[in-house]
């Protein structure tokens, strides 16, 4: 381009870069509208997808031919199912209990400052965490074929008590040790998690006030750590309420082991597990919405929130919905 040639650019009044600029913008304002009318059109139809495969789902599952309601409304409420489920109870709650000791006795020996306390506590939940639960409870189960006594005394010496496994070890014993074993391994994790997530600050605090490090750790730290010990925690009573069902292995009649003594004698195998399945569900559902509320109790005073329920979301859903209406406001003359 020649030196003579005219510059448009610079030829360009004010009122035509200000129209040029009105119209791109103009075009930026359609093509952002048309791309949130499309995503809301697909926004749609993937809820009516999911709303009809729900609905398919659950019209094959009722409509089964092997799905006899009458059984399973014959036996949902049978003697032997209910002791079952408190049986499964029992064994989540003794499970839960331990497995929080042994995980909270862990937790401390992994942060402090004792070597051999960290290698032992590493030692052990790279035991407990690396074997299956199933295997464990099976080993447990079969202590006597490899110690046929159990004895305290000194190591490679004399021996001061002696009992026999198998009266010490039966099978609610091998249950209750494999489940809450296994436990412990992951409630490490979680406490030790729960206590590091508290700020130094906190225990530096304790300290110059004159605290011990024990009194410290129970009035200032653990409080704190709740609040991030808790959610996991529920979710592991939730887990251990169903992993229960592994200790039918070794012939607990808990919910799942009395439902499968039932069916092999009625060959109602689908009625009877969906029983043990409406139960679990049951159970599971009244967990949730305990753990929920728990949630809210330590929460207090923190920045998160706790996501609303159900019902408080239809509550706000149906709030939002609801057509406001402004009153006019009236003026006063002088």
């Amino acid at each position: 381009m020649s030196d003579d040639a005219p510059d448009t650019t610079s030829t360009r009044g004010p009122l035509t870069s200000t129209l040029q600029i009105g119209r791109e913008t103009r075009k930026q304002v359609r093509a952002s509208s048309g791309r949130r009318i499309a995503g809301r059109a697909a926004g749609w139809v993937l809820r009516i997808f999911v709303v009809l495969l729900v609905l398919e789902i659950i019209s094959k599952f009722l409509t089964a031919d092997a799905m006899r309601w009458d059984v399973v409304g014959e036996y949902l409420f049978t003697p032997k199912v209910l002791d079952g489920v408190v049986l499964t109870l029992v064994l989540t709650a003794v499970a839960m209990i331990l497995g929080c000791v042994i995980g909270l006795i862990l937790a401390l020996m992994k942060i402090s400052q004792s070597l051999l306390l960290n290698v032992a506590a590493d030692g052990y939940i790279w035991l407990f965490r690396g074997t299956p639960l199933l295997v464990q409870l099976l080993f447990w189960y079969n202590l006597a074929s490899f110690l046929p006594t159990l004895s305290i005394g000194i190591p490679f010496g004399p021996q001061f008590v002696e009992l026999d496994t198998n009266t010490v070890i039966t099978s609610m014993v091998a249950a209750m040790l494999g489940l809450g074993l296994n436990e412990g391994a992951y409630m490490s994790e979680i406490i030790r998690a729960g206590i590091q997530s508290v700020d130094q600050g906190q225990s530096e605090a304790a300290a110059a006030l004159g605290m011990s490090r024990r009194r410290a750790m129970r009035r200032i730290v653990l409080p704190q750590a709740m609040r991030v010990i808790v959610p996991p925690t529920g979710n592991q009573v939730i887990s251990m309420l169903k992993g229960t069902s592994l200790v039918s292995i070794v012939a607990i009649s808990e919910l799942l082991y009395t439902v499968q003594v039932i069916y092999a004698r009625n060959f109602q195998t689908i009625p009877l597990l969906v029983v043990a399945c409406i139960w679990y569900l049951f159970l599971t559902t009244v967990l949730s919405i305990g753990q929920h509320y728990i949630e809210l109790h330590y929460a207090r005073g923190a920045t998160r929130s706790v996501p609303d329920t159900y019902l408080v979301k239809l509550r706000k859903l149906l709030v939002r919905s609801t057509p406001r209406t402004i009153a006019p406001q009236e003026t006063t003359r002088p």
